[in-house]
C-alpha cells in the first residue's frame, strides 16, 4: 500500500511539473495536410499533435508518435457515392470516440468513427480544466491509430467473424452530418460495417437469423434454458484479442449472431471496437510505473512475448467468467492449436501489409515479427487463461426449471453436470457438463436462478472443491447427500426458508434466510 501511495505521489506530482493548465487548444485543427493529391484523396496526419519534445517524450513515453504525425495518403469521405450511397441515421454515443451511425439504400447499417480520441468526459468535472486533461489526451498517443486495419485477416483466418473498417477524411467544407457537422470536419475517420439486423449479413452468414448486443443475449441466455452461447467460438475470439493485446473486451465490445437450431437458439461472438490493439505503454518513465500491478495493470504493452495475461483480461472479467466455463483444459490448447495453423506466416504478412505505406515501412517488420511470435506462444497464454478463469467458477442455470448433479468422484475430482427437463418448448438435454480438479479449481458457485430446480451433492471422498448453492428464487429441492471425511463443511447452501425442500445432511452448511430476494445473480454486471 505505501508502495502504491509513492507511486501515485510520483505520478501526480510529475504531471504538476510538466503540465499546466487542459489546453483548449490540443487537437490539430485539420487533419489534411498540404501535399498534393489526386481529387478524390488527401494527405493527412492522424494527430501531429502527440509530437513532443524529448523531456516529455522521457517522462510520457515515445509510444506511437511517429506514426500519429506520419502523412499517409486517404479517400475523401463522400457520403453520396460510398457504399452505393449512404444516409446519416444518428450520432453515436460513447465517451472517447466521434462516432455516427450510417444507412446505405438496402439497410445496412454502418459506423464511421473517429481515429482521434478525447477521453476528457471519463475525468470528474474537479480534474477537466486541469493538468490531468493534457495528460490524459496526450496518452492517446499510446494506441496505434492504425491497429484495426490490421484486425480483418487475421480474423478471417482464425474464423472469427469481424467488420472491414477503412479509412475516410471528412473535408472541413462537409455538412452531411446536419447539425454535427462541425463535429466531424477535417477529422480522420473508419468506416466499418454494424450488425444489427438481417439486412446486414454477409454472404457466409447465410444462417444467421439476426443479431443482437451483449444486454440482450445475456437475459435471454438466463431466462431461458433453450438460449446457449457457443463458447468454443468465443474461446477463439477471445484467443485473439490476446494475440494482437487487445485489453479492452468488456461485454460492451461484442455483438452476437442469432443462429436457430430446431428448439436451440445458438450466440456466436463478434468482436468490434478494435481501438486499444497493439498498446505501446512501457516506454516512459510516467506510463511504466502506471501500468505496475499495483495500478493500471490492463494497459499492457503489445511485446514479443506474453508478459502478463491476466492483465489482457481484466476488462472482460465479467463476460468471460460467464461464457467460457464450460470449457476444459484440453479444450483449450485444441483451440489454441487450431488457432496457430490458421494463421500462418503469409497470413500475418498480408494482414500487416494493410497498414497504410508510409506507416507500414515506420512499423510493418515489428508488429509483423511480434504476430508471428505470439502466435507461436498461444498455448501458453491459452493454459494461462485456463488457470485463471478455473479458479473460482461460477455456473448459472435459468429461469426455467433445471436438475443441478454435483458428484465428488474422488480426492481429486468434482464432476458438475446440468440437465433440462423435457417440456413442451424442448426436449431434454444436458446443458453442462465438466470435471473440476482439486489442483486447479478452489471454489465451484451454482445459482439456480428461478424456477423449480432440483440440485444434488453427493460422493463420499476424504478432499474436494467447496461448493457453494444459491437456489435463487423459485421452489426448489436441494439435498446434499455426500461427506467430505478430512474437512467439514464444504457445501454451503444459501436460499430462503420458505417454499423450499432442503436437506443439508452431515456435511452441508446452512446460509439460508427469511429473505427471497438473498443472492440475486448479477446477470447484466451491473
Amino acid at each position: 500500500m505505501h508502495l502504491r501511495i509513492k507511486q501515485l505521489a510520483t505520478i501526480v506530482s510529475l504531471g504538476f511539473l510538466l503540465s499546466g493548465c487542459a489546453d483548449d487548444d490540443f487537437f490539430q485543427e485539420d487533419a489534411r495536410i498540404a501535399r498534393a493529391a489526386p481529387a478524390d484523396s488527401v494527405w493527412v496526419t492522424a494527430g501531429r499533435h502527440y509530437k513532443r519534445g524529448l523531456l516529455h517524450r522521457f517522462f510520457w513515453g515515445e509510444h506511437y508518435r511517429e506514426l500519429w504525425s506520419e502523412p499517409v495518403k486517404v479517400p475523401v469521405f463522400d457520403m453520396k457515392k460510398i457504399q452505393g450511397g449512404l444516409t446519416f441515421s444518428e450520432k453515436g454515443g460513447g465517451y472517447q470516440s466521434l462516432s455516427f451511425e450510417l444507412v446505405d439504400s438496402l439497410g445496412r447499417k454502418y459506423a464511421l468513427r473517429s481515429i482521434d480520441k478525447d477521453p476528457v468526459e471519463v475525468l470528474y468535472d474537479f480534474w477537466k480544466p486541469t493538468f490531468v486533461t493534457n495528460i490524459l489526451r496526450d496518452q492517446t498517443s499510446a494506441a496505434n491509430p492504425y491497429g484495426a486495419l490490421i484486425i480483418p485477416k487475421l480474423a478471417e483466418a482464425a474464423g472469427v467473424y469481424h467488420t472491414n473498417p477503412k479509412l475516410y477524411y471528412v473535408a472541413k467544407n462537409d455538412s452531411s452530418f446536419g447539425q454535427y457537422s462541425h463535429l466531424a470536419q477535417g477529422k480522420l475517420f473508419l468506416l466499418e460495417e454494424k450488425y444489427k439486423s438481417v439486412a446486414d449479413r454477409k454472404p457466409h452468414m447465410h444462417h444467421v437469423a439476426g443479431f443482437d448486443d451483449s444486454e440482450d443475449v445475456l437475459k435471454l441466455r438466463f431466462n431461458t434454458n433453450t438460449h446457449h452461447f457457443k463458447q468454443e467460438a468465443f474461446a477463439r475470439a477471445r484467443l485473439l484479442d490476446l494475440l494482437v493485446g487487445d485489453w479492452d473486451r468488456h461485454k460492451g465490445q461484442w455483438d452476437w449472431a442469432i443462429v436457430k437450431q430446431g428448439p436451440e437458439i445458438f450466440f456466436e461472438p463478434i468482436p468490434k471496437d478494435r481501438d486499444q490493439v497493439f498498446l505501446k505503454m512501457d516506454d516512459g518513465v510516467v506510463p511504466f510505473i502506471a501500468t505496475s500491478k499495483f495500478l493500471a495493470r490492463k494497459l499492457q504493452t503489445f511485446n514479443h512475448k506474453f508478459t502478463d495475461v491476466k492483465a489482457l483480461t481484466i476488462n472482460a472479467t465479467f463476460i468471460d467468467e460467464r461464457l467460457l466455463n464450460e470449457l476444459t483444459a484440453d479444450d483449450w490448447q485444441r483451440i489454441a492449436g487450431e488457432v496457430q495453423q490458421d494463421l500462418t506466416d503469409k497470413v500475418i504478412e498480408e494482414a500487416v501489409e494493410d497498414l497504410p505505406p508510409p506507416v507500414y515501412k515506420l512499423i510493418g517488420k515489428e508488429i509483423t515479427d511480434k504476430l508471428k511470435n505470439r502466435r507461436n506462444m498461444l498455448p501458453e497464454a491459452a493454459q494461462k487463461m485456463y488457470e485463471i478463469l478455473a479458479r473460482e467458477v461460477t455456473i448459472a442455470g435459468s429461469d426455467m426449471e433445471e436438475e443441478f448433479i454435483v458428484k465428488r468422484l474422488d480426492d481429486t475430482s468434482t464432476e458438475v453436470t446440468i440437465n433440462r427437463p423435457q417440456t413442451t418448448m424442448a426436449p431434454e438435454r444436458q446443458l453442462y457438463h465438466r470435471v473440476f480438479y482439486t489442483s486447479e479449481t478452489k471454489l465451484i458457485t451454482l445459482h439456480g436462478l428461478a424456477g423449480e430446480d432440483t440440485i444434488i451433492v453427493e460422493g463420499n471422498v476424504n478432499d474436494a472443491i467447496p461448493v457453494k448453492i444459491y437456489g435463487g428464487l423459485g421452489e426448489d429441492e436441494i439435498t446434499d447427500r455426500s461427506t467430505v471425511k478430512g474437512r467439514k463443511k464444504m457445501t454451503e447452501i444459501y436460499d430462503t426458508e420458505r417454499g423450499n425442500e432442503i436437506d443439508f445432511g452431515t456435511e452441508a452448511k446452512d446460509r439460508t434466510t427469511r429473505d427471497v430476494r438473498v443472492h440475486a445473480y448479477d446477470r447484466e454486471g451491473n
